[in-house]
């Protein structure tokens, strides 16, 4: 395995070999699922490539955390496993290390966010696991768990910067090129790096050529910062709905494994997060979290044409709720849904008039609200507020533009 040369101070990453994620991948038969490839022509079309879902978000555990955390949790010695494993996340990891202990026999407690979906929180309590809700992100529940570990002598189970987590992680580049190939790219999400890292290790040890990209969003890119400063950077803060990779410091080992074998890191906005969900759930029928979907969210911003691109889809660990927040706002920031409010003359046959419009420009109304107390003008005395389903933003432009020749006054409230 990986080890620190302590003349050098350098990590000496020849001692990570393909045999580790071979031996991993041995391990994990009859614990982690299979997932196939899909191929995406809505996907493929908006990017003007082949682009295949590597969809990890249908794994036993609803994320691809259960291979690193097994890997590693079954190296233990007996004394070990007697005494306790701790690990520290946002939720995925979390059901992974709570899965394999109670396959394996090993008590589990876990550290989490405070604000974790409590569907990832239940999903870990299921597997037997004790849970700890401490901070308000991955790196504050890091920090108390390790805590946790001085003061009860657990082993702690690391979720990304650990060499059994990394090589078991590196098993879907395994899957991803016995499945296809002719691959020529794979995109990853970047939280700690430990998924990236195992993937672009191995990918590159079995197929040299291949391009590995990595996905971070705009308000937690600790690892694009740490590789162009080319030192691991520490963030002052986080802030984006990907909570899942919402990490402040990269680790040391994946720090150094991106930086020799990822090619690329690129960032995407909230915006395009909620974009791609939405097309994900409306057009392939698959759940994915917000930090899951950070591959698909920025296939816009590659540079190539006509390539064999996959994209992992990390997880699947999402509320309802969140759901469909994150639904409503990917079909506004798409131009599915507008909504406008209008002054109107309390006479009769002015909502016929905007009525009218709308059904003339194929505008569908979902929601209207005509109140009379909202405005103070005597002669402009009713407000109305429409929200219509769009195809689009050309023709949410389309109903603006004739809206506008008429006397209204409109106000575009999203």
């Amino acid at each position: 395995m990986i080890s620190k040369d302590s003349k050098k101070g350098k990590l000496n990453k020849q001692l990570l070999t393909l045999e580790d994620v071979n031996s991993a991948k041995e391990t994990l038969k009859g614990v982690s699922r299979k997932t196939d490839l899909i191929y995406s022509s809505v996907f493929s079309d908006e990017c003007s490539n082949e682009v295949y879902i590597k969809p990890e978000n249908l794994q036993v555990t609803g994320a691809f955390k259960i291979r690193g955390a097994y890997n590693k949790i079954v190296k233990l010695s007996d004394n070990e496993k007697k005494r306790g494993v701790i690990a520290s996340s946002a939720g995925n990891h979390a059901q992974g290390v709570a899965y394999a202990c109670e396959k394996l026999g090993v008590k589990a407690t876990i550290v989490m966010p405070k604000t974790t979906p409590l569907i990832k929180v239940n999903a870990t309590k299921a597997y037997g696991a004790d849970i700890v809700l401490f901070g308000d992100c991955y790196d504050d529940a890091y920090n108390e768990a390790n805590r946790l570990k001085d003061k009860h002598n657990y082993v702690f189970i690391h979720p990304f910067d650990d060499l059994d987590v990394i090589a078991g992680q590196g098993t879907i580049a395994c899957e991803i090129i016995k499945d296809l190939k002719d691959v020529d790219q794979i995109m990853v999400p970047i939280g700690g790096g430990g998924l990236i890292s195992g993937i672009a290790f191995a990918a590159k040890k079995l197929k040299p050529s291949i391009k590995i990209i990595g996905v971070e969003p705009e308000g937690a890119k600790a690892m694009k910062v740490s590789v162009k400063e080319n030192k691991i950077m520490n963030l002052d803060g986080v802030n984006t709905i990907a909570d899942g990779v919402a990490v402040k410091k990269p680790g040391s080992y994946t720090f150094e494994i991106i930086r020799d074998y990822v090619d690329e890191i690129i960032t995407v906005s909230d915006y395009e997060i909620m974009e791609a969900l939405l097309l994900l759930i409306e057009k392939h029928k698959l759940i994915a979290e917000n930090a899951g979907v950070l591959p698909l969210a920025g296939l816009k911003k590659i540079n190539s044409i006509n390539k064999n691109t996959v994209c992992l889809i990390s997880g699947g660990n999402i509320d309802v709720v969140t759901i469909s927040s994150m639904i409503n706002k990917g079909l506004v920031s798409r131009g599915r849904l507008f909504c406008f409010s209008v002054e109107l003359p309390d006479t009769p046959g002015e909502l016929l008039n905007i009525s009218k419009i709308l059904t003339k420009l194929k505008a569908n109304i979902i929601k209207l609200d005509h109140n009379q107390f909202k405005t103070l003008d005597r002669f402009m005395d009713v407000q109305l507020e429409v929200t219509v389903e769009c195809d689009g933003h050309k023709h949410v432009e389309e109903i603006i533009s004739e809206l506008n020749k008429t006397d209204y006054k409109i106000t575009r409230v999203y």
